[in-house]
């Protein structure tokens, strides 16, 4: 079958990918244009961060991602060993100590037809680069607006499985864009605050921590969870509840996290000054917090 090209800009193409059992030039690396990945957005996958040599929660990664393939019934052909022994292997040939790692499941190769019996076997994707994070190594806080978008319903599609199905998220980061800023706040289907385009959201009130919690439509972020982590580590208050737009344009302090962007505060959402307009004492804290996370080897697999 006719194949679809994975290109990269010219200063890429040094790196190694894995595709379907095999170690391949970036530039050469393909996929079938009948993958149903491709025609249909029918797969599953996860973003990891390498650091210093350590893989960051790479096993927290796999179990999600192995949840979310369970979820839309695809059977991977490798186990949650291999692929970790795959996601090693990748950053080593291509001598990242420090690198940013995707791996795509799909359905797989299959004639026309959304019908997943006409595919056999899953195809697999990992690759890495070196990536600095979303907004920059030193960012002094991003503005934001609230989309006019509404997150997908947890009804219609359960957001704890991180499918290749994010055009809702696209166009709500093309309306950031078109408005000047970098990040875009969706709303749940009830007007509660869910998370940006790629992002999970918190917020400080009065030295409350809280972000909305994983029923009102976000998907469960490792990175989420970290910080959630060192939030009661360093005994603040916490609280998964739901957040009004209301209380964002009057929180004292408001930050996304992801593994992209790592750990970001938010300054100023829809023309609204958050705070006093600067990185606040809080957010301060977690970031040295998770700083201290990234650079220990326990909280990660080791390149070797």
């Amino acid at each position: 079958m006719p194949k679809l090209r994975l290109t990269l800009s010219s200063s890429q193409n040094a790196l190694y990918a894995y595709v379907n059992g095999q170690y391949v030039p970036k530039e050469e690396a393909s996929i079938s244009i009948y993958d149903h990945g491709f025609l249909y957005g029918d797969g599953v996958y996860e973003a990891i961060r390498c650091y210093n040599g350590i893989v960051f929660k790479l096993r927290e990664h796999l179990d999600r991602l192995y949840e979310s393939a369970k979820s839309i019934k695809l059977i991977v052909s490798l186990d949650k060993q291999e692929l970790s022994r795959v996601v090693v292997d990748v950053l080593k040939k291509n001598q990242l100590k420090n690198g940013y790692v995707r791996i795509v499941l799909s359905r797989g190769v299959g004639r026309m037809g959304v019908d997943p019996r006409n595919c056999p076997k899953a195809t697999v994707v990992v690759m890495a680069e070196a990536r600095e994070p979303l907004f920059g190594e030193s960012v002094k806080g991003i503005s934001a607006i609230i989309s006019s978008l509404r997150r997908t319903p947890s009804w219609s599609l359960d957001p704890r499985i991180k499918t290749l199905n994010y055009l809702n998220n696209i166009l709500a980061k093309m309306e950031a864009i078109d408005a000047g800023v970098e990040e875009a706040i969706m709303l749940n289907e009830q007007g509660y605050v869910a998370e940006t385009s790629t992002e999970n959201i918190f917020i400080v009130k009065n030295d409350v921590v809280s972000t909305p919690h994983p029923s009102l439509g976000v998907l469960k972020g490792i990175t989420r969870d970290v910080i959630i982590r060192a939030v009661k580590e360093l005994n603040y208050p916490l609280e998964e509840r739901s957040i009004t737009v209301h209380e964002l344009y009057n929180a004292d302090e408001i930050f996304v996290t992801g593994t992209a962007a790592e750990i970001v505060p938010i300054v100023k959402i829809s023309g609204r000054i958050v705070g006093n307009g600067e990185v606040g004492p809080r957010f301060k804290s977690i970031l040295n917090q998770f700083r201290k996370y990234i650079a220990d080897p326990k909280e990660g697999i080791a390149l070797g």
